[in-house]
């Protein structure tokens, strides 16, 4: 094994390698050696000016992790709650974000239109919210599972999409709401039927193939007295974060 060892000599910093007869040497001049062409090979991934940016993030083969740590079905509070945490997380690392949405295992991040973080580039947004988002959910993850181990990291994938005024934003967020709704309408009769019915998840399945919102209404009110509408709106229609202004007191 080679140690490296650092030393300061004069304005100059010099690194050696044990092992290596060749020293080599970095200053401030370094940005502009013969290998800086090398910054040409990076793509130019500007978001388009005067359109909101949209980060999305969503749980990488969350099936498996739900079913690893034993998440209550149809709906885990605990996770749910988790999740919702640490998009705070981001919007409070992240000031420009102007709402957040989320449901099940993925989240929504809207950049306001005149953001110029990270000078609107798609990557260094998109790996930031990432990043901040799976750091602080495993941060959390006792805060809401107390002492139930978290058995190995779990893993987040992003994108980023551009709308360019107020129509589109507001129909992609009620494109994500329907879908949380069709979701939740599904896995709360699929699991009714598990667990109340007695049906295996293949007899479930098979059960609900082809079926409309209102049979799946019409199953949970009939065979387990449950009206979908009164259900937690947490779990039909997801959560929404937004930023609240406050009033400072005259003596803050």
């Amino acid at each position: 094994m080679r140690i490296g060892k650092i030393s300061r000599i004069g304005g100059v910093r010099s690194c050696f390698l044990l092992g290596f007869a060749r020293p080599f040497t970095t200053n401030n001049n370094m940005a502009k050696s013969k290998f800086e062409y090398v910054r040409n090979f990076e793509t130019d991934d500007t978001c388009l000016r005067n359109c909101y940016i949209v980060v999305r993030l969503d749980g990488r083969n969350f099936h498996k992790f739900a079913e690893q740590h034993k998440f209550t079905k149809p709906n885990d509070n605990r996770a749910l709650g988790l999740m919702s945490r640490s998009a705070r997380s981001v919007m409070e690392e992240l000031e420009d974000i102007i709402i957040a949405y989320g449901q099940s295992d993925e989240f929504s991040f809207v950049f306001k239109r005149t953001s110029t973080w990270f000078k609107r580039r798609a990557s260094k947004l998109m790996t930031h919210v990432t990043s901040q988002f799976s750091s602080s959910y495993v941060f959390y993850w006792k805060e809401f599972f107390g002492e139930q181990p978290l058995l190995y990291p779990p893993g987040f994938d992003g994108r980023v999409i551009l709308y360019p005024s107020n129509r589109n934003l507001r129909d992609y967020l009620s494109w994500r709401q329907a879908d949380c709704h069709i979701n939740n309408l599904y896995n709360t009769v699929f699991w009714a039927l598990v667990q109340k019915g007695g049906l295996t998840t293949v007899q479930a399945d098979e059960r609900l193939k082809g079926t409309l919102a209102a049979d799946k209404n019409e199953i949970l009110f009939s065979e387990f007295d449950i009206n979908y509408n009164n259900e937690s709106a947490f779990h039909r229609k997801g959560t929404s974060l937004i930023w609240e202004k406050m009033k400072l007191s005259p003596d803050a």
